[in-house]
């Protein structure tokens, strides 16, 4: 590419996680950004995009799906050169990646603090691993 794209990357993270926040996890009706399934997004110089992202379960049937609707709200947000996305199964998911907001929403829905209640069941890791939400 000759001519060099001017990319702020922080305006494309900022754009990128706020329109992921419209894709649902099939089984948890609360968006993956939410949930803390991004685990991480990189934008290069040139433009292209990486998404590395967990599952809430490791089996899940609509991983292709997932994967399929992450890459489009991504092209439909920003004018990536190309899209990554990385699913991650040695990272497993639990509900201490979630934020605020999705615990909230997960509390709204169900009736109960589903933190708490994996604390109380399972104790926090050693080392807790507190992600940066923000990827």
């Amino acid at each position: 590419m000759s001519t060099q794209q001017n990319i702020n990357k922080e305006e494309w993270k900022k754009k990128i996680m706020e329109a992921l926040t419209q894709v649902y996890d099939p089984e948890i009706p609360v968006d993956i950004v939410n949930l803390g399934l991004i685990y991480e997004l990189k934008i290069s110089d040139e433009g292209d995009v990486y998404v590395r992202m967990g599952l809430t379960a490791p089996g899940c049937p609509v991983v292709d799906d997932l994967i399929y609707t992450v890459e489009q709200v991504i092209k439909e947000t920003v004018p990536a050169k190309s899209v990554d996305v990385d699913i991650d199964l040695d990272t497993p998911w639990n509900p201490l990646k979630m934020t605020p907001e999705g615990r909230e929403r997960f509390k709204q829905l169900y009736g109960y603090d589903i933190v708490e209640m994996w604390i109380q069941t399972y104790g926090l890791p050693e080392g807790q691993d507190q992600q940066d939400q923000k990827a």
